[in-house]
């Protein structure tokens, strides 16, 4: 048997094609469902790390550290496996997206405060200045010259967690890795994997391109 027949089997790939379609489905799911709430966890502890009052500051700030500290493998299994015995039972999809949400909340936060931190403060006492509230000068004013900023590092944490995606395989959630997992061993050869790896690229690759165009770009700009 040479190498193609090993790891390129045409005919294994077309009997577990609709397998991984499945599971690329999933995972496409899974990934922008966390990315999206992850984006909205994020700014709200982006505000409060900047915002509010001491004690919130500080509880806000330890949970961006601990949660960017601690493996998001090890959180899924927690939130999976552990979590049942306190009464609270979840399923594959949920426990895989409340691990990416809180991991990449912490992330996400980090990435909105260096963006709101890299507005001039003029542009916070020229609202003032004009009369607007804290509300009107966040939404009206920070935010949207802030959002321009993250664009790139945030498009570059979503590609991440659309990659982080492949650990929900641990919790028996049907993504592309778990479906190309399966048929692996239904077919009893690796072309399955060969084709998620490709799959995988060939979802990725442009959000790759695109946050590399998009730096370039800002970088050109802000010369």
């Amino acid at each position: 048997m040479n190498i193609f027949d090993t790891f390129l089997n045409v005919d294994v790939f077309l009997r577990t094609w609709p397998l991984l379609m499945k599971g690329l489905w999933v995972t496409a799911q899974l990934g922008a469902a966390s990315i999206v709430a992850g984006l909205v966890l994020g700014l709200i502890l982006a505000m409060l790390r900047l915002y509010a009052v001491a004690p919130v500051r500080f509880v806000t700030k330890v949970y961006i550290d601990v949660f960017r500290s601690i493996p998001l493998l090890v959180l899924l299994i927690i939130v999976y496996y552990a979590l049942p015995f306190v009464g609270v039972r979840l399923s594959p999809f949920a426990s895989a997206m409340s691990a990416l949400t809180l991991v990449s909340g912490a992330y996400t936060a980090e990435i909105f405060r260096a963006g709101i931190e890299a507005i001039p403060k003029g542009q916070f006492e020229a609202s003032a200045a004009l009369g607007l509230n804290h509300r009107q000068t966040m939404v009206d004013v920070i935010l949207p010259q802030a959002v321009k900023i993250v664009i790139p590092p945030l498009t570059n944490n979503s590609i991440n967690v659309v990659k982080d995606t492949a650990l929900a395989s641990v919790v028996a959630m049907p993504d592309l890795l778990k479906q190309a997992t399966q048929a692996q061993a239904l077919a009893a050869n690796p072309t399955p994997l060969i084709s998620a790896a490709v799959i995988y690229i060939a979802f990725l690759w442009p959000l790759v391109a695109l946050v590399s165009r998009m730096e370039r770009r800002f970088a050109a700009r802000s010369r």
